[in-house]
């Protein structure tokens, strides 16, 4: 038992008693409390019993720790720890919560929710508002209220009755009799025999209450059953109609239980499936080329501007399906590199009149890296994004649907789930994959919702997202964490695998290759850059090296075995047309695509030469009469403006294109011989010609062929969209120790004593301009630390300690306890000064 005298009396006082790193682990785990910074203990004490900030730690607390809070809010205040040990682990006892207590009331203590001594534990007053239980909120444990406040408005003659029925002596007052009546229900013997004698359907309607709600219905007339209860305080009235069970008897029936389930440990996180951790790496190697892959192609189909941006911001509907057809993925996989590809800085709003997506000048930078690099900044940007692809297509508060690149999609806690996803799967053995139940079992139970569970709620949502966009994303490979993603979590290498073969699945037994731990929390900026890098390093090896060549086929077909360098994917990407995707890239050869390329500037024997070398099967023969036929037709016709007009030597095929009906809506006219005018634009008439099956070429003014280049449309230098943190963010080292450093002397400040009576209400010290100079004249002489009222040019006015080194020139240097620095403050901002006690 610690001495009454020696316990703390409020919160202040237990802060007060704490060292400098017990501080720093509260405002670590609780950030909002030094924003701003508290003038002293007090104040900091204040503000970790408001409300959104008791709220704000009960939500980060795990399953058992709420539960131990939960527990608190229902025992005696304050409550031994002999008491509280009995709600959570029940008469019979709970070895499992026996061990695991003392780390919950540790860790409320920690976070400045619980103070007090053991004997006398005290849950901050708001944290005991919230939990405790009420008709209009009811409590988890599913307790109702004590004897003492479900009798508080019952006539003192109806309370003796109650007594008298239970077979208690008669009490001279209401006081006692509900004393006594208490004191009968927490008494487990004398409980045991008063329900002994209870009519088997009387306790039929106390076990349907046992574990909540609490509350019943009741007629005003109540049958036999229940007037049985009602008689002898087993039921109490709270309203007329309603009852309910009283805390200390649903104890009692409980076996002492304040929960129907304590649940002291995490439940594991199971394997589903075992790999070999070699084919997880490659698995995971290939995803990420694909990721990259698809990047590219959804910004290259961009290329001369992107989709129209809405007036609400986003990407319509009909964009997106568009872009899911154009990359061959369903709906939601594209929003998802879209807003992968945004979240980097790669694509951006242009900004312009009519307003179009388009990409930044950082994808030509980020197409310049290899792509270890590229992959790495993709990767860490979705890792720390706090943008949630998943929620798009659904509707916000306001009941707006929620478009891609829109507003609205900001998740704080979408981070912190991605991380704390992956630090489950780095937990276990490598190549492990875990069932998505037993992570999501898993979150619950370390962030447990305090309202009723639903099968959509945010957690577990991002939770499944976040397992299925790191496979997309080539951080896992076959549901099991790579080596790759677990460096990009900040967990140091570990040694290389050992090249053997292994059987695979549930049931194989396997080495167990285990790799050091990830970081417990996310990292920071410099640290996330660092195992970025790291990551990109493992990557790179795995990765397909690029090929310079591809395999022509009799069919007008090429296929590209793997990844091609650049610029022959460029040429080949101009010159055909893709036609399948996959571990090899199928491209065909079409009039169109010829022409395409001769359109760009190529010649047919530019194209025949080209072929020749990146091929490692002779050119088809079909192939090279379809380049030729198609380069002896290009440019026969040429259209310039006029409106728009067509020349050609071969006056006979300007008279084929006039007798073609298809020709009626360019509405062409003959001008001489070789020459017909229409009044389309030249656009429209070359795109007419073509679906004619011509294969006319524009021409300038001066008469030369126009080159068609497309021009890569590019916004102005964009940065990329920043996080939305949740609350504010977790303060580093240097800035906590300041903090504590101006806490403790505004503390020092404010409870020092002082030889003069501070004034009242807390206001600042007053003296006279000549006391103030003569006393800190006298404290440079003795060395004495004096206590100040300041006002700074702000008009910001606050206590300090200062020790005077120097007074002159109307300023006193000095050193300040409260800044814990030396200096210089003008006298006239000087409210007042007293000298502080001896001791």
């Amino acid at each position: 038992m610690s001495d009454p005298a020696s316990s703390p009396r409020s919160l202040a006082e237990a802060l007060r008693a704490r060292d400098d790193a017990s501080l720093a682990v509260l405002l670590r785990a609780r950030p909002d409390l030094i924003t701003p910074v508290p003038t002293d203990l007090t104040q900091l004490a204040t503000r970790a019993g408001t409300r959104a900030s008791v709220i704000r730690a009960l939500e980060r607390l795990d399953r058992f720790a709420l539960q131990t809070a939960e527990a608190l809010a229902v025992a005696a205040d304050p409550a031994p720890y002999d008491e509280l040990l009995g709600l959570m682990a029940g008469d019979e006892g709970d070895p499992a919560v026996a061990s695991a207590l003392p780390r919950a009331v540790a860790l409320l203590r920690e976070q400045a929710l619980v103070w007090g001594d053991d004997d006398r534990l005290r849950l901050v007053r708001t944290a005991r508002e919230l939990l405790t239980p009420s008709p209009q909120h009811p409590s988890p444990t599913g307790l109702g209220p004590t004897v003492r406040e479900a009798t508080a408005g019952m006539s003192p003659g109806r309370i003796q009755e109650i007594v008298t029925a239970a077979g208690l002596p008669s009490t001279h007052d209401a006081v006692s009799a509900v004393t006594s009546l208490t004191s009968l229900f927490t008494d487990r013997r004398r409980m045991a025999a008063l329900l002994a004698g209870a009519p088997a359907d009387s306790l039929e309607v106390l076990t349907r209450l046992i574990w909540g709600p609490p509350y019943g219905q009741v007629t005003a007339d109540p049958a036999p059953r229940l007037r049985w209860l009602l008689d002898r305080g087993l039921l109490l009235p709270t309203a007329p109609g309603t009852v309910v069970l009283p805390r200390e008897v649903a104890l009692h029936l409980r076996g002492g239980h304040a929960h129907r389930a304590t649940e002291p440990l995490p439940p594991a996180v199971e394997a589903a499936a075992t790999h070999r951790p070699q084919v997880v790496d490659a698995t995971a190697a290939g995803q990420a080329y694909t990721a990259l892959a698809t990047v590219e192609e959804l910004l290259k189909d961009w290329d001369e501007g992107g989709p129209a941006v809405l007036r609400a911001g986003g990407l319509s509907v009909r964009d997106l399906k568009r872009t899911a057809v154009a990359l061959d993925v369903a709906e939601p996989v594209a929003a998802f590199w879209v807003e992968l590809a945004y979240a980097a800085g790669l694509l951006a709003s242009d900004g312009e009149a009519d307003e179009r997506y388009a990409a930044t000048p950082a994808y030509d930078e980020w197409l310049e890296q290899s792509p270890d690099l590229r992959w790495a900044r993709l990767a860490a940007t979705w890792l720390t994004a706090t943008r949630t692809p998943g929620l798009i297509g659904g509707r916000d508060a306001k009941d707006r649907t929620l478009s891609a690149l829109g507003p609205g999609l900001d998740r704080s806690a979408a981070p912190e789930v991605r991380h704390r996803v992956l630090t489950l799967l780095a937990a276990l053995p490598e190549g492990a994959a875990p069932s998505a139940e037993s992570v999501l079992a898993r979150l619950e139970w370390e962030r447990p919702l305090r309202g009723p569970r639903t099968d959509d709620d945010l957690r577990s949502q991002l939770a499944r997202w976040t397992l299925a966009e790191a496979e997309m994303l080539g951080v896992t490979g076959r549901g099991a964490l790579s080596a790759h993603g677990r460096a990009l979590l900040g967990a140091p290498e570990a040694r290389p695998h050992r090249h053997e073969e292994h059987p695979e699945g549930p049931g194989d037994k396997l080495p167990v290759h285990h790799r050091p731990a990830p970081a417990a929390v996310p990292l920071s900026p410099p640290e996330q850059a660092a195992a970025a890098a790291t990551a990109a390093r493992l990557l790179a090896p795995l990765l397909p090296a690029p090929l310079d060549h591809v395999l022509l086929q009799a069919d007008l077909t090429a296929v590209a075995p793997g990844p091609l360098q650049r610029p022959l994917a460029d040429m080949l990407g101009v010159l055909a047309d893709v036609e399948s995707k996959g571990g090899a890239t199928v491209y065909r050869f079409t009039p169109g695509s010829v022409r395409r390329a001769l359109d760009a500037g190529r010649s047919a024997s530019d194209l025949h030469a080209f072929l020749s070398a990146h091929s490692r099967t002779p050119v088809p023969q079909p192939l090279t009469y379809l380049i030729d036929d198609v380069a002896r037709r290009h440019g026969h016709l040429r259209v310039g403006a006029a409106s728009a007009y067509v020349r050609c030597d071969d006056d006979a095929l300007l008279n084929e294109i006039l007798a073609d009906k298809r020709a009626a809506g360019l509405r062409l006219r003959r001008l001489a011989p070789t020459v017909l005018a229409a009044q389309a634009d030249p656009a429209a008439l070359l795109d007419g010609l073509r679906a004619m099956g011509f294969a006319p070429a524009a021409e300038s003014a001066e008469g030369d062929v126009l080159i068609a280049r497309a021009l890569a449309h590019r916004t102005p230098p964009r940065t990329a969209p920043e996080p939305v943190p949740e609350g504010p963010p977790v303060p580093d080292t240097t800035l906590l120790s300041a903090a504590i450093r101006a806490i403790r002397a505004g503390d020092m400040a404010a409870t020092t004593p002082h030889k003069q009576s501070p004034p009242a209400g807390g206001e600042l010290p007053r003296t006279s301009s000549a006391e103030t100079l003569a006393t800190m004249q006298a404290a440079v002489l003795t060395g004495e630390a004096l206590w100040i009222g300041y006002v700074n040019a702000e008009g910001a006015a606050s206590q300090r300690v200062i020790a005077p080194v120097r007074v002159e020139g109307g300023f006193v240097t000095a050193y300040d306890h409260t800044a814990d620095e030396v200096r210089t403050y003008p006298l006239h901002r000087v409210t007042g000064v007293a000298e502080l006690a001896d001791d």
